[in-house]
């Protein structure tokens, strides 16, 4: 829906992270992981690394060439080009209930990811907003730091709580807050380098 709002390419991954997260760099053990909220995965336990190998190749390899390939072509068109990585969390984790709808993560090194994280505290409160929260990034994170850093691209790494997304409505009113919000945030940002416009 988000995409659609925004005109804007939408590269999907339909794999749940407990076949493999591709949001993790593929050599580290926890990119397949044997035990999640205190839930042990027996399909995970014990693999060889060919069967990791297979799931990196069938799953992750895939999914962040789609994402080169987009990134390059835009580049060769020259286009200007700001990756955001979207993901979900769920509402309690290891028995802490979660208060944020939304988390902006970063590494201190995103002027959009601060605009975005600026309006969306403003429109919801603090409270409700996680500045690196319920994750932050580190060195954990894969998709930005692969993608982004060595293109000198700007990114937004946002999380939603699962809660709000379970039905389509739901979606719809997050893809809409959304649609209007990251292009003023972009706007923000231009506004900002450019000086007041007269």
């Amino acid at each position: 829906m988000l995409c659609e709002l925004l005109e804007a390419t939408f590269i999907r991954q339909r794999f749940s992270r407990l076949v493999i997260d591709c949001n993790r760099d593929p050599a580290r053990p926890d990119a397949i992981p044997e035990v999640s909220d205190g839930a042990h995965i027996p399909a995970n336990t014990g693999l060889t690394p060919a069967e990791r190998q297979a799931r990196f190749e069938a799953v992750s390899a895939p999914y962040h060439a789609a994402i080169a390939a987009e990134l390059d072509a835009r580049a060769a068109r020259g286009q200007p080009t700001t990756l955001i990585s979207l993901h979900s969390f769920t509402p309690q984790m290891n028995a802490f209930d979660r208060p944020w709808r939304f988390g902006v993560l970063h590494a201190e090194d995103s002027a959009y990811s601060r605009a975005v994280l600026t309006r969306l505290q403003a429109d919801l409160g603090p409270d409700f907003v996680g500045d690196n929260q319920p994750y932050r990034m580190d060195e954990v994170d894969f998709t930005i730091p692969h993608h982004c850093r060595p293109r000198g691209l700007d990114y937004l790494e946002l999380e939603t709580r699962q809660d709000l997304i379970a039905d389509e409505s739901g979606q719809r009113e997050v893809a809409e807050r959304l649609a209007k919000l990251l292009p003023e945030a972009l706007a923000d940002l231009r506004s900002r380098r450019n000086g007041p416009i007269r």
